[in-house]
Formats: C-alpha cells, sequence, structure tokens
C-alpha cells in the first residue's frame, strides 16, 4: 500500500465529515466514496450510473488506489447513493468553504458576486419536492466560487443571503448582488459584519429608492448636463471625467463576436439630498446609472438598456468594476449547465442532490484554478482529457490537494 494515501488538504478537510451510517455495517470510507465521486464528475461523469460504472473499471481502480485504500473493493452503487443521501450536506458545504478559503488570498476590492441558480432536475412532482436552489459567491480575483447555501426556492434568497455571507471571509471586498438582495439587513450585515463594501441594482423591488434614482439622472439628462460630461468624457484619455466633483463617468468599448457593445457608467457621490435613504441603508455613498448599448453587426440591429445602481463605493472605477464583473457570475451558472449538466441531473432525493451539486462546485474550482498545464483548453476538454490521460488528472488532483 501506497505511503501517499489520504495526503492533501482534501483529505485533511474531508475526512473529518461525520459519517451518519451505522459503524458496524460500515465497510468503505466515507472519505473513500467522496474521492471516487469527486474523481468521477472531474472525469466526466455526472449521473450515479456514469460514476460507478467508470470507477469499476479495473484500470480506474488501480488508480484510485493511489490516493485512497479501498480496503474491501468497489462500494456498490446503492451504497454510493445511500451515502450522499445521508451525509450531512450543511456541514459538508462548510467543509467546501473552509477548503477555498484555506487556498486562495482575496485581494483589496475583490469583487465577489452573489446570486441563486436552480437544478431543475431535482424537481420531484410526484412526490411534492421543490426543485434544489443553491445561492453561491463567485470571487472574481480567481474566477472560484468560495461559498454556498440552498434555499428552497428563489424567492427564498433574502433568508439564505445572510447565511452565506456569515460563511464568508470578504473583509474589503465589493459584494454585488440582484435587486432582490437589496434589503437592509443584507446590506448591514455586509458592511458591519463583513466590513465590505456593496454594489446592488435596482429593479422595483425598492420602488421608492429606485425613482429617486432614475429622477436624479433623468434631470441631469434633461438638463443636458449629462450629454455634455459624455461627451467631455470621450475626449479623456483614459475616459474619466469628473464634473464639479459629483458625477464621473466611464466608457467601455468591447468588439467581437459579431457585436459593438458600448457601457457608459455613471456615478455621482452628490447624495446629501437623499436624507431618508441614507438613514435607512448603511454607507449608501453613492448612487450609479449603466447605459448599454450594443450593435448586432450581420443583424444591422442597435438594442439599448439602462440599470440603476445604490453603492458604498466611492468612485466610478470601483462601481464599473462591480457593476461590469456581476455578469461573471451568470458565466459560472451556464458553466454549471452546460459543463456539467446541473440542470439535466436526474438526481431527485433532496440531500443526495444538494451534495452532488457540491461536488460539481468543487470540480469547477479545479478546472477553473487549472492555468498552467493546459491553460487554452475549455472546461469540457480538461474533463474529457482528465478521463483519458491519468498523467493530467493526476496534476488536477495534486493541484487541489
Amino acid at each position: 500500500m501506497s505511503n501517499n494515501l489520504y495526503e492533501g488538504e482534501f483529505f485533511d478537510f474531508f475526512g473529518e465529515l461525520q459519517d451518519n451510517r451505522q459503524q458496524g455495517k460500515v465497510y468503505h470510507q466515507l472519505i473513500d466514496i467522496l474521492f471516487i465521486v469527486f474523481s468521477g464528475v472531474l472525469c466526466r461523469c455526472d449521473e450515479w450510473e456514469m460514476i460507478h460504472m467508470w470507477a469499476s473499471a479495473p484500470v480506474t481502480q488501480k488508480w484510485l488506489k493511489k490516493y485512497i485504500a479501498l480496503q474491501h473493493g468497489m462500494p456498490s452503487l446503492s451504497t454510493i447513493k445511500r451515502v450522499f443521501a445521508i451525509m450531512d450536506p450543511e456541514e459538508f458545504s462548510s467543509c467546501f468553504t473552509e477548503w477555498v478559503r484555506i487556498g486562495i488570498k482575496l485581494p483589496d476590492k475583490d469583487i465577489v458576486s452573489i446570486d441563486g441558480k436552480t437544478s431543475r432536475g431535482s424537481l420531484d412532482i410526484g412526490k411534492g419536492q421543490k426543485a434544489l436552489h443553491m445561492v453561491s459567491a463567485l470571487c472574481h480575483s480567481h474566477g472560484l466560487i468560495i461559498g454556498q447555501t440552498k434555499t428552497d426556492e428563489k424567492s427564498n434568497e433574502i433568508t439564505a443571503i445572510p447565511e452565506l455571507l456569515d460563511q464568508l471571509m470578504i473583509e474589503g471586498c465589493i459584494v454585488t448582488i440582484d435587486a432582490m438582495g437589496l434589503q437592509t439587513k443584507i446590506v448591514e450585515k455586509i458592511v458591519n459584519d463583513n466590513h465590505a463594501d456593496y454594489v446592488i441594482n435596482l429593479k422595483g423591488n425598492q420602488e421608492t429608492l429606485q425613482e429617486e434614482v432614475k429622477e436624479y439622472f433623468e434631470e441631469l439628462e434633461q438638463s443636458g448636463e449629462l450629454e455634455e460630461i459624455r461627451q467631455e468624457a470621450d475626449q479623456e484619455k483614459d475616459n474619466i471625467f469628473k464634473e464639479h466633483e459629483r458625477i464621473q463617468v466611464l466608457k467601455t468599448l468591447d468588439k467581437g463576436h459579431g457585436r459593438i457593445e458600448k457601457r457608459t457608467y455613471f456615478y455621482s457621490t452628490d447624495i446629501d439630498w437623499m436624507v431618508d435613504a441614507k438613514r435607512k441603508w448603511v454607507k449608501l455613498t453613492g448612487i450609479g446609472m449603466v447605459l448599454r448599448e450594443v450593435e448586432y453587426l450581420s443583424e444591422n440591429k442597435k438594442t439599448s438598456e439602462v440599470a440603476h445602481y445604490v453603492a458604498s463605493v466611492s468612485n466610478v472605477l470601483d462601481f464599473s468594476n462591480a457593476a461590469r464583473m456581476h455578469w461573471g457570475v451568470e458565466g459560472m451558472h451556464w458553466s454549471l449547465d452546460v459543463v456539467f449538466r446541473d440542470d439535466q441531473n436526474q438526481t431527485k432525493q433532496a440531500i443526495a442532490a444538494q451534495n452532488l451539486a457540491t461536488v460539481r462546485r468543487m470540480v469547477f474550482n479545479t478546472l477553473q484554478q487549472e492555468t498552467k498545464t493546459r491553460p487554452k483548453l475549455s472546461k469540457p476538454k480538461k474533463r474529457m482529457l482528465a478521463s483519458i490521460d491519468e498523467e493530467y488528472r493526476d496534476q488536477l488532483i495534486r493541484m487541489s490537494f
């Protein structure tokens, strides 16, 4: 037996998970089963049957024994499913968060985006079970999921977000959340407990506040002042212009994929007039507007949309960075669906579905961090390579563990 069995942070963190089975009847260690499932998902196996089939192959078992003992051979499919159905999902999720935290350091003003995603395949109408909905936090400096928590449905994100914030060490970061997250208690927790800043979208849930912000920028537009500032910003080398120390503008232009996208970010800290809002929202420092104009070259079509924000940051650079980066969380959701078939996974048992969702996020992070050996490969191709190339698979394991 190799002396390198169970070595590394993965085994240190997840080896402490409580095993809820009757110990006298346990033949397969919990950590063995977890490692098998993690490795299987890494190697393009998205359903329980595929994971077990891959792991049962003699060549795979030989590889697995470089890391785990498998003292009683390969666990059966029913054993793997049963273990994941009784493993404490909250404890597992906490171990995942700690595992990520020990491996990275978030830079000052890192953008941390919080958003929820539903795993539609977990819906079980016959048993009256709602689809699994997970709220995750993504740090943009590393592109990694740094925490997650479960809710029953999207409408419950308001109660789930504070629970997620309690898990995170994000001092000095800037938190972005969709409009649903604009709640006084959430803002207070971000500022007072997490010692972070926020940039939050306005979209009807705080109607009075949204109207105040919207009217502020409409008045500037009607007076012609907004257009004047935009034109002067165009002439600035760094695309930043400051007018009377109250309006800052940043313009960006992106070309590619048959379209030209121009974004204009307006940010004002001239909000002394917002007396009630400043009293209600902790550390409310500024209000922002983003004008997004897209020209589709092949279709000869142009679109434009406007979004409004409240924030605790002091300048348009931080505001624009946060507003722009928040879209990255949608990329993470897309990856979970397209790369890992999250929406199509048919795990109906609620606890097993949640635990498997955590494994998918673990593997997402592993692939995201692989930037040296085959950095140009997409995540699907990295998974394919891991499934057929043991050396590359070992590199991914060593990098993560």
